[in-house]
């Protein structure tokens, strides 16, 4: 199932669409400007942000997209170092 990110812990009244939810029988996975950037697992919240090609998130747009999608889900997160040291992982 498809939905639509709203922003709960950010000010925005919309992310205007860009960011996107997956929701699959074992994990939710989000989409920022079409591109995967984070899942976490359903069976004991599990967090995987995934890194581009330089180690780091993609873009201030995309952090608020992962903050927003974290704390919706009750995922800890702290500055965008905190979250790359924490749940950041290469794409295989």
């Amino acid at each position: 199932m498809l939905t639509e990110l709203k922003p709960v812990f950010n000010r925005q009244k919309s992310f205007y669409g860009k960011a996107k939810i997956i929701i699959k029988k074992d994990k939710l996975e989000l989409y920022s400007y079409d591109t995967l950037v984070a899942e976490i697992e359903r069976d004991g919240n599990k967090c995987k942000v995934f890194l581009d090609g330089d180690g780091g998130l993609y873009s201030p747009t995309t952090l608020r997209h992962i903050k927003d999608f974290m704390f919706q889900n009750g995922i800890m997160f702290g500055t965008k170092f905190d979250i790359i040291r924490r749940y950041g992982v290469k794409r295989g």
